[in-house]
């Protein structure tokens, strides 16, 4: 199993100094600069994924990441150069010559759709714009494949019948669940689909060895977002529970449990947008509940995912935060606002979810404190899924071999 605690995949000690021909990747709207660490780590679990593939193949990968920043990570170039590998960060410019000849020097190109959706739920402007980079890549020439992520829905009828359209001209379409693939087949997408899980399930760590105080350390990830009603200030996700107040509860609740510890852990850090951003909330929560710990400020999502590793028992509801908990072997119970976190931990068997779109105060309260109660149990579920997990990205490792194999052997 890959996801084991107190592992990181190191770094592979091979150089090479032979003229071996380079793979060049191109990772299509992936980020390193995100301050949302769940598209981080999409980007660093996607460059694992492909690392391990191309080098079962015996080769090494030029990385192009393509994406709205242009800031890179050189602590994971770093890494990549030790084994051979090359890293690049290049900015979408998607009407400027320089996409497509950024195109041109990739041999296959990977889309993760910055976010990891292709839906028409963003509006009409943005689903055309990520719609019309992959036409470009197709009419490049270039193996285009849509890793797995959540597809669909597309509500609009120009919408939709754009999307089976380009959809039809990729090498593979993954979806990540069971809902998506059951909207694939709705579309009548058949032939070049398959479904596996989110790569993020991937992402590199070390638990992190907190100091032995006797304490079970109880991590809570509150979303700065959905604290401050959405984007509208409004309950724009349709919640059914008034969500500061439940997490007052939670903190309230287990702050008096003598033998916890609470850690708020924040996993999107974003503080020119106060709204969204999770450390900030949990520094003010902080204030009203003296005695919890704030984890710090996280420079990348591994590191993030190394912290949460450590702790005993985990609930929050961003997705990604969520994952890492759960591929930490970390007991977690989701507390769940959009149809994504349905869809993915239902395909896994995992139903040990708080429904914040349709369960009350009392009822998601009442599942995380089960959930706390009965972590040694609820960890042995969560192995269990991990099974599943392995299953599902070897389908993606096998398709993303294929395509390399068609490169390697030109």
């Amino acid at each position: 199993m890959h996801a084991v605690i107190d592992q990181i995949h190191p770094p592979s000690t091979h150089t090479t100094s032979s003229p071996e021909k380079m793979i060049t990747v191109g990772l299509l709207w992936h980020s390193l600069s995100s301050g949302n660490l769940g598209v981080g780590a999409l980007t660093e679990s996607n460059i694992a994924i492909v690392r391990g593939v191309a080098e079962s193949l015996g080769r090494r990968v030029r990385f192009i990441v393509l994406g709205s920043g242009s800031d890179s990570l050189p602590s994971l170039a770093a890494e990549l150069a030790q084994a051979g590998h090359a890293l690049e960060n290049q900015r979408v410019r998607l009407f400027r010559a320089s996409f497509r000849e950024q195109v041109r020097r990739c041999d296959v190109v990977i889309d993760i759709g910055e976010g990891d959706s292709f839906a028409d739920i963003y509006g009409f402007k943005r689903f055309f714009f990520y719609w019309l980079s992959k036409n470009i890549v197709c009419s490049l020439g270039r193996p285009l494949i849509l890793a797995p992520q959540t597809i669909g829905p597309f509500d609009g009828a120009a919408a939709r019948a754009l999307a089976k359209q380009v959809m039809a001209r990729c090498s593979k379409v993954f979806a990540r669940d069971q809902l998506s693939s059951d909207y694939l087949a709705q579309l009548g997408m058949r032939g070049n689909t398959g479904e596996a899980i989110d790569v993020a399930f991937r992402l590199p760590f070390r638990a992190r060895r907190f100091a032995d105080n006797g304490k079970v350390r109880v991590g809570i990830n509150v979303s700065g977002l959905l604290f401050n009603g959405g984007y509208t200030g409004g309950n724009q996700f349709g919640l059914s529970i008034d969500y500061p107040a439940t997490i007052r509860r939670l903190i309230r609740h287990f702050q008096a449990l003598p033998e916890v510890e609470v850690h708020l852990v924040g996993h999107v850090i974003t503080p020119d947008m106060r709204s969204e951003d999770d450390y900030a909330r949990g520094l003010s929560l902080a204030e009203e509940f003296p005695g919890v710990i704030v984890a710090p400020v996280f420079s990348r999502p591994s590191e993030a995912k190394s912290y949460i590793a450590g702790l005993d028992f985990f609930t929050g509801a961003r997705m990604h935060a969520c994952i890492a908990a759960f591929s930490a072997a970390v007991p977690v119970v989701p507390m769940a606002y959009s149809r994504k976190f349905n869809g993915l931990f239902g395909t896994l068997g995992y139903d040990t979810i708080a429904d914040c779109k349709a369960d009350s105060d009392d009822v998601v309260c009442q599942k995380i404190v089960a959930g706390y109660t009965a972590r040694a149990q609820l960890k042995e579920k969560v192995r269990a899924s991990l099974q599943r997990v392995e299953e599902r990205l070897g389908r993606y490792e096998a398709s993303l071999a294929q395509v390399l194999g068609a490169v390697v052997g030109k």
